[in-house]
């Protein structure tokens, strides 16, 4: 349990539960945070306590996670929440936090039957209805506005998109019509920004300026661009005008998706 929630026992958190002075290093050190509304970092701060107070947070290879690595942890992981609660995240409590980026070794078993095995370097991951890892150098990353990355919020929309038990770059939606419009808006995004990422990596094209790795799925594509969609709005806005109203509508509630 962290330090300062150690004497709020069952009392009901509020906007004050984590310190000022936390809270307030915690904004300056990330923009895409401090510059956003003053309601919204009230309404934030709530979240964050409520969550703090739910998740198990963990340190690898003798990690030890401090109050305020958690407090920014969390922010990050909150601010998808503002409008949709914490709900979304009650699947699980378990965060665990590498000091770096983590080596992972896969094994894969192709259409021939063969096992392949190989190791993958990852700054994250998330579980469906399990813990999520994140690599708290990358986490702590406040300079990452201008290339709208961020691993924190990318971990925790897989686990939004893994809420119906898949993967797919689809949130839960409440009709077969929300869904079919989703996927109308997401996968001409999503064919375009491969063919850039094609073009760049083959012809010396303009390569994009959101991560590449968003090419290797469509729940890929879902994450990297939600990472850019709060961190660096305004850009997300001139290059993904579709994706940003599809976004206001399922983050923040302005209209239902079609039903």
């Amino acid at each position: 349990m962290l330090n300062w929630l150690r004497n709020l026992g069952r009392r009901q958190l509020d906007a004050n539960a984590i310190p000022d002075n936390l809270w307030l290093d915690t904004l300056l050190h990330y923009p895409f945070l401090a510059r956003r509304p003053v309601a919204e970092h009230l309404r934030l701060r709530v979240l964050v306590s409520q969550f703090l107070k739910k998740k198990q947070f963990s340190g690898a290879h003798g990690l030890k996670v401090t109050d305020d690595m958690a407090v920014a942890i969390a922010a990050q992981a909150c601010l998808p929440m503002l409008h949709l609660g914490l709900r979304w995240y009650d699947d699980f409590e378990g965060i665990v936090v590498h000091p770096g980026a983590m080596l992972a070794h896969r094994e894969v078993t192709d259409g021939s039957g063969v096992v392949h095995h190989f190791s993958e370097v990852l700054l994250g991951e998330a579980m469906n209805r399990g813990p999520v890892t994140l690599s708290w150098q990358d986490a702590a990353s406040g300079d990452t506005v201008e290339r709208g990355h961020n691993v924190v919020i990318h971990e925790f929309i897989h686990k939004i998109d893994m809420r119906d038990g898949l993967a797919d770059g689809c949130p839960p939606l409440p009709s077969r019509k929300a869904h079919a419009y989703w996927h109308e808006v997401m996968q001409p995004a999503y064919d375009a920004f491969c063919e850039q990422v094609a073009m760049a990596h083959r012809f010396g094209g303009q390569p994009p300026w959101l991560d590449a790795y968003g090419t290797k799925s469509p729940a890929e594509f879902f994450a990297v661009t939600c990472e850019a969609y709060f961190v660096n709005r305004e850009r997300f806005i001139r290059d993904f005008t579709d994706l940003t109203t599809l976004f206001d509508q399922f983050f923040k509630v302005k209209q239902p998706l079609v039903q």
